[in-house]
This record gives C-alpha cells, structure tokens and sequence, in this order.
C-alpha cells in the first residue's frame, strides 16, 4: 500500500512540474516577449511572457525538436534531449540576415505590390485550410491605470479595491480561461471553459472567451468596433503603399517577405506595420500591425498593437495561427491606461466537416466548478508563465478580497459611510449593509434630477427613499422606491411608488408594480426631457411640454420566454384630468404669455377634456431571430444576430372606461433593423405600424403620439426614433398609422478622403423620417449632417441640417445633439 502511495505521489509530482522552461533573449541579452515556441510539426506550443519567459507542458522525457520563432529574428530550432522535468532551456536569438537587393524597384514594379497582389489572388484557398478546427485555447488579460485622482467629479474614487497604490497606479483587473474551442468560418463557435481565474475574486468568472479574437487578415476587413480594412482585402491598394522592407529564408528554406503597410490616407480605418507573407504559397507567415485609436473612431484609445504568429506544419503543410497578442495605451483627464490580452492556440484538429448541431445558439459554457481550479491546475496548464507583476497582483488581490470579503472589514467600512451629516439633507443619504448586500437611500432635495420647471407646476421638486437588495451569485435583484413631487406654483404634493424584483439572470423573469399620483405628458414616451422642458420655457418662453394628472396602479411581468423571444405583459388602471397653466414665470420674454397646456389648442386657458378612468390590458413580444449567447454559472449573455431584423408586436385593449366610448382595441409591429456595409458605414432602420379598432372617440390621451421636436436640441441620442421638427401632436392618430426612420452613417468613408476635410475625422449622416396616416398627406423630413463632431478626444456633438414636407414644404432647421 505504501509504495502504491509513493508511485501516486511520484506521478502526481512528476505532472505537476512537467515542463521545459527558460528564458529567450536577443544577443544583448534583452527578453523577447511573444517568441512562437512550438514542437516541430505539432501543435503544441507556448509564447513568452513579458519578460521572455518561457513554460511548455510537456510529459514525454524523450528527445523533442523545439522551434523558437521571433519576427525579425531567425527562426532556431533546438533538439532537446529530456531527462528529467522540469528541464530548463535558455535560447539566444539573432536577428534576420535580411536581403535587401530584392527591395529595388525594377521596370517601374514594386515588388512588394507583386507579392500583395499574389497574396490576395491567394487568400481563399489559404483561408480554407483552416476554416474548421477543433483547439485549446488560453486567453490572458490585463488592465494597468496610472495617475488616477482621489477624486473624480466630484466623486471618491477610492484605491479600486485596493488595486491602486500611493501614487494612484496599480493592475486593475487580471484574468485567465482555459478552454476548447471548435471554429467554422466565418463566425461558427463552440467554447467550453474548463478553467477561469480573476485576481481578487474568487467565486467570479472571467470575460475572456474566444469570441471576437477572430482577427482574420485573409477577410476584406477585420472588425474592430468599425471595419478597419486588411492589408490584404481585394480593395487595399486602395488604402495602402507597401514596401519590400526585407526577405529571409526560415528554418525550412522557406522565403518569407517582410513588407512595410502604410495608410495612404491617416483617417482610414487602416493598419500601420508589417506583414510577413511566405513565398509560392502567400500565405500569411506573421502580422506586425498598429492601429490608431483615431482611425478607429476611439479617439481615447491611443495605439492598438496586434501580433500574431503563425508556424508551419510540414506534414500538413498548413501555416497557423498559434500565438496572437494585443496591446493598448489610451488615457483622458490625465489619467493613463495600458492593457494586454495573450492568446494562445494549440492542439489543433482540423475537420473536413462538423457534425450538425455541432453548432447552435449557445456559444460559450463553463464546465462545472470552473472558476475554483487550485494552484496546481494553472502551474501545469497555463501556456504563458505569470510575470512578477502579475503574480505580485494574484497575491495581493487574493489577500485583499479575504479581508475585504469578511463582515468584520465591510461593517468598519459602512460605519464611516453611513455618518449622517447635516447637509446630508440636502444632498441625500445612503445608509448601506455591504455584508448582507442591501442600502436604503434618500434622493435629497437638490441635485441635477430633482428640479425643474413646466408651467402648470411652476418650480417643482422631487425627492423620495428607495431600497435596494442584491445577490450576484442568483441574480435576484429587489427594488423598492417612493417619488415625492410638490409643484410649487400648484401648491400640490404627488406621491407614487415602485416596487421591481427580477428573479434571475438566467431569462431575466422580472415583476413590477407601481401606483400614486404624478403629472404625465400626454405622449407616455416622454419625448421632452424636463431639462431641455425647463431651459426651453425659462429662457425662450416656449413651453411645449403638455401634461395631465393621473392616479394609477400597474402590474407588469416580462421575461425571455425560450432564447430571442421577449414577452411582456401589463395590466394598469388610470384616472386622469386636465391640468392648468398656473404661473407665466421666464428669465427672458416675461411679458410674453405662454401656450396654453392644451396640446391641441394653444389659446385654450379655460377647458380641458372630462375627467375620466380607464382600464389597459397590454400583451407584448420581441423576437430577435438568430440570437446566439454565453451561458455563465451568473447568468445568460444574448448576442444579436445582426444578419436578422428584431421584430415587435403588441396588442392593447382598453376597458372599462368611465364612458363606453373611451373602449379601444390596438395592435402594432415594429422592425428594426441594422447592417453594416464593409467598410462604408453602417444603415439602421426603424420601421412601424399599427390600426385602432373601435376608437372612434376615444380620448386624445390614448392615441399614438409620435416623438416629435421643436427645440432643435437632441441629448437622448434617439434619431431612429423620434423626429426633428415634427410638432409634437399635429400627426396623432387613433387610426392607422406607418412610420418610417432610415439613417446610414458613413463611418468616415466619405470624408475620409477629402483632403483638409478629413483631419476633421467627422462622420457624414444622412437621414430620413416618414409619418402615414390617413386623409392626410405624409409628413417627411429629409437630413444630412456630422457625427463624431469635437476636438482630440472629445468628440461628443452630433449637427444635422433638417428639410420638413408636408403639403410642400414646411420648413428646415439646425439639430445639435449628443452622443456618449
């Protein structure tokens, strides 16, 4: 029995430190970060950290053939002779014995454009190589912040869980998975994360997945929040110069042509670098690229460094991907942020086809207990060794969560913070149980929110208590608040009430209940915001907010019934009556008189509609075809298809109401719709309808609004659903009605390329909006005009000119907006 135990622990031991490790540097003795370490015509492979360091798992004490492959170095291969584990293997490499007599330019031809034009004439059949494949995939992340203040607006910052040290910098955030992954082209996936780690948290799962690590040069563009082109899409000597820089032969004789890719205009979306491409084959050898934040439309971003190495399979006489890193440095407000993600491919199986329903909706999943792997695990299966930093950041994290997790620690730190202090009155007050994760807040009586102004209440101001409770492990979630309104020119107080509890966040089952009095537009969308309401009326005597009073009680429950289809259902009771002016209140203008609060009739001082109440059963789906999701131990993830339109429909009926007349049937549908053209922007669409039913003289309140606007400003950022001149209640219906919002955004493609123009880096937006309904001619407006309008990396004002047509032409205007 003891020597069953002595094998066991032998073994045991004996995987644990199953590695070849050492160090690569250059003959300076300088690290190389990201060397391509891989068995000869496996693969098997690792990459080196930051600091050159190297681990490769490997259980097999025979002799094994190492290939170390470095762009711009000399790719050397080592024949190991393993007698023991773990065995240590340090390696010096040279750089590249370049050849530059191919780089001349004979006969008027640039070599480099002979060898992108074969590249390109070859991409397909070197793409399809590799277009299915089953891997074990290692993805490691880092983010770094430098300078951050104590204070931000106003706002403690504090030391970010302790992450910060005394001169305000430190590491974030830190994380691995290990996974498997199988991959169709173009967008097939299927991930299992056997193993994820994030520093400070032990029961949290890690973000980093497959997805979207897809940077694949051989398509036309590769995607980066906007289409940035490939060096080697069908249309990049459009967008690119190149340059025969240097070509060398690797271990295997193969000639490889390092080319230098400049942008031939700099507010592209286009790389900067080098790629290497394999001569006779074409195929993709490595990627050396940088991209700027600008040309990326992030201009917070600074630089984006994307490598990626590829190794050669002689049997299969396949290049692949086994190694992929990307770097950032971005920074605003003077504070400085830096971020790492390692990725490593390995093992690769690669498939003539896959079994159907290989694939399906759900994309990504976690084995069991995933995120509580020991030690153990990670030293014999993690591909890139930690650097000091980083297993520095692991310890101090693990140390801090320990004590910070504990009641002892989270009561000390509510003690200070639950201090009630006098102008706390004012300001507001939360009173928190971080242990048993609840708070109990009071709005306060002035902040940004709480005051506004409209002429029937004059100055009127919110306040009122709210109560939160959450557990993130089940993804229960309870709030309960209460809204006190008094209007100061109606000398009136309005109490309403909310309570909302979502029961998970599997399928997002959720119930809401409110009740009370409160002031209410007549369009419920509530397309005036009471700021832009309160600067509109103060300033220029323009009081277009239009408002009744309503007593009420609503019940609603929604969830996601199966994957992609949303529903929603709401049974409400309203008793309403008109409100009145009650204070001709301006700064300027003041001996103007305002409209009337009458939407219909702005000289109407003295009569409103007749009080009335109503009963509202309302049924509601959402259907996103195509969606696919993550699916983690905390909850579901969807992500749209955006190959697919987002359908909508509902159905309404109003009962019970004080007259029979106010009775109603309604039904409605609604598609919206967005697709991106390469690199030539990106076309969205709003379109909806929908028919009353016995509403022949149902009140006004109850017919469909369109959000419409007159104040020539739009912070909401809603132009696929709301208008820019429309008057807001000129085109209500309670008969049929289609309206229609197009809008293309052009990304930059067109201004791009106009000299001077494009050191703008503004976006042209073009736009168009439609309102049918019947016995009335359509009403249309027509715009064009620039997003991404600012300076440096504030680049927030959105400025559209707008045509109005109805019955002819019925006037134009200036739209400034906003977009965060």
């Amino acid at each position: 029995m003891k020597n069953i135990f002595t094998t066991l622990f032998l073994l045991f031991t004996g995987i644990i430190v199953s590695q070849i490790k050492g160090t690569v540097s250059d003959t300076n003795g300088n690290p190389l970060p990201y060397v391509n370490i891989y068995i000869e015509n496996t693969y098997i492979g690792t990459t080196t950290n930051e600091n050159g360091k190297y681990e490769l798992n490997y259980t097999t004490s025979k002799n094994v053939t190492l290939l170390f492959q470095y762009l711009g170095y000399k790719t050397q291969k080592q024949i190991l002779n393993i007698n023991r584990f773990p065995f240590e293997f340090d390696v010096t490499l040279q750089e590249e014995d370049f050849q530059l007599n191919e780089v001349v330019v004979q006969n008027g031809i640039n070599p480099a454009d002979e060898v992108i034009k074969k590249a390109i004439a070859n991409k397909k059949i070197n793409a399809d190589k590799t277009d299915k494949f089953e891997a074990d995939f290692y993805s490691r992340g880092i983010f770094k912040v430098k300078d951050i203040p104590k204070k931000f607006m106003g706002i403690d910052v504090g030391d970010m869980e302790g992450s910060l040290d005394s001169t305000r910098s430190g590491v974030i955030y830190l994380s691995e998975t290990v996974s498997k992954i199988k991959f169709e082209k173009p967008n097939n996936l299927k991930e299992e994360i056997i193993a994820s780690k994030i520093a400070g948290d032990d029961s949290g799962f890690s973000y980093n997945t497959a997805l979207n690590t897809n940077y694949d040069f051989y398509e036309n563009y590769v995607e980066f929040g906007i289409n940035m082109v490939s060096p080697i899409a069908d249309n990049a000597f459009n967008y690119y110069r190149y340059k025969l820089e240097s070509s060398f032969y690797d271990d295997k004789n193969q000639l490889i042509n390092k080319i230098n890719v400049t942008p031939k205009r700099d507010k592209e979306p286009v790389f900067e670098g080098y790629i290497y491409i394999v001569e006779d084959t074409w195929a993709i050898y490595g990627i050396d690229l940088d991209i700027k934040g600008y040309r990326m439309q992030q201009p917070i971003l600074e630089t984006m460094k994307l490598l990626q190495n590829f190794s050669y399979n002689t049997e299969e006489k396949l290049w692949v991907k086994n190694v992929q890193s990307l770097d950032f440095d971005a920074g605003i407000f003077g504070m400085k942020f830096t971020g790492k993600f390692t990725h490593v491919f390995s093992n690769y199986k690669f498939k003539e086809s896959f079994e159907k329903k290989t694939f399906g909706k759900e994309i990504v999943t976690f084995a069991e207990n995933a995120n509580k792997k020991e030690n153990s695990f990670w030293q014999t299966t993690r591909p890139v060794p930690l650097t000091e930093e980083e297993l520095k950041n692991y310890t101090k994290k693990d140390s801090i969560e320990t004590i910070r997790k504990s009641k002892t620690y989270l009561d000390s730190i509510d003690a200070k913070s639950n201090k009630f202090k006098f102008f706390d009155i004012i300001s507001g007050y939360t009173y928190k149980n971080s242990h048993k994760k609840w708070n109990l807040s009071y709005q306060g009586m002035l902040n940004f929110s709480s005051l506004s102004f409209n002429t029937v209440q004059g100055w009127n101001l919110d306040s009122g208590f709210s109560y939160r409770k959450w557990n993130e492990e089940t993804g229960k979630y309870t709030y309960i608040s209460s809204t006190f309104n008094y209007g100061f020119a109606e000398d009136r107080l309005r109490v309403n009430g909310r309570y909302y509890h979502r029961f998970n966040n599997i399928n997002n089952a959720n119930l809401s209940i409110s009740g009370g009095s409160a002031v209410s537009q007549f369009n419920s969308n509530e397309p005036i915001p009471n700021f832009i309401n309160t600067v509109s009326t103060l300033f220029f005597k323009n009081n277009f907010m239009k408002l009744y009073n309503k007593e009420f009680a609503e019940i609603n429950y929604g969830q996601e019934l199966v994957n992609g289809i949303f529903i929603n259902g709401k049974l409400s009771y309203e008793n309403r009556h008109s409100l009145f002016n009650n204070t001709n209140q301006s700064i300027i203008k003041s001996d103007d008189i305002y409209s009337s609060n009458d939407p219909l009739q702005p000289f109407n001082y003295s009569s409103g509609f007749e009080k009335h109440s109503l009963y509202k059963a309302n049924i509601a789906t959402r259907i996103r075809f195509g969606q696919k999701y993550i699916s983690r131990p905390d909850g579901k993830i969807n992500i749209q298809n955006d190959k697919y339109p987002i359908l909508s429909f509902t159905y309404e009926k109003g009962f019970g109401g004080t007259n029979s007349n106010y009775n109603y049937d309604f039904v409605a549908a609604r598609i919206d719709y967005n697709q991106t053209f390469g690199n030539k922007g990106e076309f969205s669409a709003n379109v909806r309808g929908g028919k009353f039913f016995n509403a022949d003289n149902i009140s006004f309140i109850d017919y469909k609004h369109f959000n419409g606007n007159q104040t020539h400003v739009n912070f909401r950022g809603n132009y696929l659903n709301a208008f820019n001149l429309l008057p807001y209640y000129t085109n209500s219906t309670n008969d049929a009605y289609l309206e229609t919002h197009l809008q293309h955004n052009f990304k930059g493609y067109i201004m791009n390329k106009i000299p001077l123009l494009n050191k703008l880096q503004w976006n042209l937006v073009g736009g168009f909006h439609q309102i049918n309904v019947p016995n009335t001619k359509p009403y249309q407006e027509f715009s064009v005009g620039f997003d991404n309008i600012g300076f440096g990396k504030f680049r927030f004002l959105r400025i559209d000119y707008v045509r109005a047509y109805q019955n002819g032409f019925q006037g134009d205007g200036i739209m400034f907006g906003l977009r965060f």
